[in-house]
């Protein structure tokens, strides 16, 4: 009797025991079996997603590349009939589409992105396709770009723009020479010694992505002369460029007829190359690949659209003021150009040639004031655009006071949506 009595004891002891050791354990929450099997069931058709990157070859259909990551025939038609926002016919090689197919419930997302900001989704649920579209934003900052012209503007600002990815350097330095036009001639008038100073907004995408954005304010100095243009908006929507004295930087005359150019002589006595004989060259050559746009230098009628001797292909345009300009050498001239037709500025007039008394491809260019031939550098400096009214006096040096102290500061403190920004000087003088 006694023996039976401690074996249960003992049992009872060892059941307690269990039971406490039971209790401090982590307490298992209970979930209805449907919720377990449900969440299994989620679990297993996310892990049998299908995703496939791929670009969109030269020459290829968008409907083949959705076929080659795995829609049939018949999704792949509805999923681009969904589209309404894309023309599935003008998809831009290098595209990248990313497709995603679920091969038990069906499910297929595919994502084009368009640009670095802007995806389009096309998704189907069932049977159905349908499109949205996404915005991706933009994170805007400012940078100092800085450099000194050994060789040419590009040069100089692309080694200053370590801000930015060396596939977009360029574009800083040719938005630059866009706002500089109506008052430099960039392939000239630079020289080595020369520096220049840009204040940008720099935009990051949230993939990493890095663009330049809008010119802020800019100083080129040039053989001395300080060249400063400086963004502001007055009584219009969209900003645009002012010199630092207020003066718009668009004026009556570009300074260079070409928007790409390379020049191979300037102003004054050459040796005629197939004449051979020393003479005075009446203008400028700028050497650039046959057949590139030549533009108007400023508002006009053409007087003479012909062949004119060594000129060959020749277009003469009157200005006001006594202005003429002339472009030899054409290959061809662009539609419309005869005398009397009116020309705007920048427009095309002709193409570069080799045409008339020419070893190679360039352009001849030539300015007559009241009939006298005159170096365009010093022709065309003189012409300035119309300056800011009095209302907008204050407000613009206001502007430049502050554009011009980040410019020359250690840090820039700026940024689209008013919110300060420090950001370290990029590149120097």
């Amino acid at each position: 009797m006694n023996r039976t009595r401690w074996s249960l004891l003992v049992a009872a002891a060892c059941v307690a025991v269990g039971a406490g050791a039971i209790s401090l354990g982590r307490p298992v929450r209970e979930r209805p079996a449907a919720s377990v099997l449900d969440a299994g069931s989620r679990a297993s058709i996310a892990s049998r997603w299908k995703t496939r990157v791929d670009t969109v070859r030269r020459g290829e259909l968008l409907l083949s590349v959705l076929e080659r990551a795995g829609l049939t025939r018949d999704d792949a038609v509805r999923a681009l009939q969904s589209a309404r926002t894309v023309d599935a016919r003008r998809i831009r090689p290098g595209t990248t589409i990313t497709t995603r197919v679920n091969p038990d419930s069906g499910k297929t997302e595919v994502v084009l992105q368009l640009a670095i900001d802007r995806l389009v989704r096309l998704s189907r649920t069932e049977k159905s396709w349908s499109e949205s579209e996404e915005k991706l934003q933009w994170q805007t900052d400012t940078v100092v770009v800085g450099g000194v012209v050994q060789s040419t503007l590009t040069a100089a600002v692309e080694r200053g723009a370590e801000s930015f990815p060396a596939s977009v350097r360029d574009e800083v330095a040719y938005a630059l020479a866009d706002i500089l036009e109506y008052r430099v001639d960039l392939s000239r008038d630079l020289r080595q010694g020369d520096s220049v100073r840009v204040l940008l907004e720099r935009q990051r995408a949230p993939n990493g992505a890095v663009r330049p954005g809008n010119i802020l304010a800019a100083r080129l100095t040039v053989d001395g002369r300080k060249v400063e243009a400086l963004r502001f908006a007055h009584n219009t929507d969209r900003p645009n460029y002012f010199d630092g004295e207020g003066k718009s930087m668009r004026a009556a005359f570009l300074r260079a007829p070409l928007a790409f150019r390379r020049i191979s002589s300037v102003f004054g006595r050459r040796k005629h190359p197939i004449l051979g004989i020393w003479r005075a060259h009446q203008g400028t050559d700028y050497s650039a690949a046959s057949g590139t746009p030549v533009r108007a230098l400023g508002d006009g009628t053409v007087v003479f659209a012909g062949w004119k001797g060594g000129y060959g292909r020749v277009v003469e345009i009157k200005h006001r003021n006594g202005f003429l300009t002339r472009y030899g050498h054409l290959s061809a001239f662009a539609s419309g150009i005869k005398a009397g037709a009116s020309v705007s500025i920048s427009r095309t007039i002709g193409f570069v040639g080799a045409s008339g008394l020419a070893t190679a491809p360039h352009l001849h260019f030539e300015v007559l004031v009241g009939g006298v031939h005159r170096d365009p550098r010093v022709a065309l400096r003189s012409v300035t655009g119309e300056p800011l009214g009095t209302v907008d006096q204050n407000a613009f040096g206001a502007l430049k006071s502050r554009l011009m102290a980040m410019l020359e500061g250690p840090t820039s403190r700026i940024s689209l949506n008013g919110v300060r920004t420090d950001t370290a000087r990029h590149g120097g003088d």
